[in-house]
């Protein structure tokens, strides 16, 4: 079985199982019907969202009997490729009939003012896709991605997506620390529930401090960069640190934990709203 287009695939339908394959994990859940969305409104959530480690097929296979019929469509988006080929041959062995689309940005209802967009990495589309949907149109927008890479990304007031920035995250930091020196011991940095104290008194809550504030301060200064002079922007933060994050950010920051899985879902809604159409259906740009 081989992830297909769209221009070869059936026609789009609901349910579907939106998967995100990420660089440390793969993020899914259940979409039963095209989500409704509305500006400055609570985000629709899917059903049964699932985390887990690449290779974790019994907890897959556990989920799939729970809540995924046989011949569900999955619509996936990756930005780890080996994930992706191991998940597509789980799938062909052990749900044959479900059919796959991989998405690409030309898939995407987003215009990608870029000058190479296809080597954009999908979930950064995606969740500028969503975030778009849920502030007002018009709205300069900034979308912060808190995963294993950080990634602050720039939407124009006129809802285009213009680039912006990636840094590592927190635990890469943490990793690269203790493999490029001596002496100094590697430090979790998976929980940032809870905001370190600035000041370190010994060497591991240094490096807490310094990691912690050193990324709150770039995305905070990347944010006042992206955003053209005489502009106020939405902020829309993604990632298991958000809530933390966001109330260091801006009183009005919005988090949602299944962002790129909403703008899975959103690029289906869009091209269901297209059926019954004929091949010749306008792609979005």
């Amino acid at each position: 079985m081989s992830p297909i287009d769209l221009a070869s695939a059936p026609a789009v339908r609901f349910p579907l199982v939106a998967v995100d394959i990420g660089n440390t994990r793969l993020k899914m859940a259940l979409w039963p019907q095209p989500p409704q969305v509305a500006p400055d409104r609570e985000a629709p959530a899917p059903v049964a969202p699932l985390a887990l480690r690449p290779g974790d097929w019994d907890t897959l296979l556990a989920w799939l009997r729970e809540h995924v019929p046989s011949g569900t469509p999955w619509h996936l988006a990756s930005v780890q490729r080996h994930y992706l080929a191991d998940l597509v041959q789980f799938l062909g062995e052990h749900r044959p009939d479900d059919p796959l689309l991989l998405l690409n940005h030309e898939l995407l209802p987003l215009e990608v003012k870029l000058p190479q967009p296809d080597y954009v990495g999908i979930d950064r589309l995606l969740t500028a896709l969503a975030a778009r949907h849920l502030v007002p149109q018009g709205d300069p927008l900034v979308v912060v991605d808190l995963g294993t890479a950080i990634t602050v990304d720039y939407v124009s007031a006129a809802g285009e997506f213009r680039g912006g920035a990636i840094l590592p995250g927190v635990a890469m930091s943490a990793q690269a620390l203790e493999h490029f020196t001596d002496l100094l011991p590697l430090v979790p940095m998976d929980q940032l529930d809870q905001p370190p104290a600035a000041l370190g008194t010994d060497t591991v809550s240094a490096i807490r401090s310094g990691l912690y504030w050193g990324a709150v301060g770039a995305v905070r200064e990347l944010i006042a960069r992206l955003v053209p002079a005489g502009q106020q922007a939405r902020v829309v933060l993604t990632g298991g640190a958000a809530p933390a994050v966001a109330k260091l950010l801006d009183p009005s920051a919005r988090c949602e934990p299944h962002l790129s899985l909403l703008g899975i879902a959103l690029s289906a809604a869009f091209w269901h709203k297209q059926q019954p159409s004929s091949a010749n259906s306008p792609r979005p740009k």
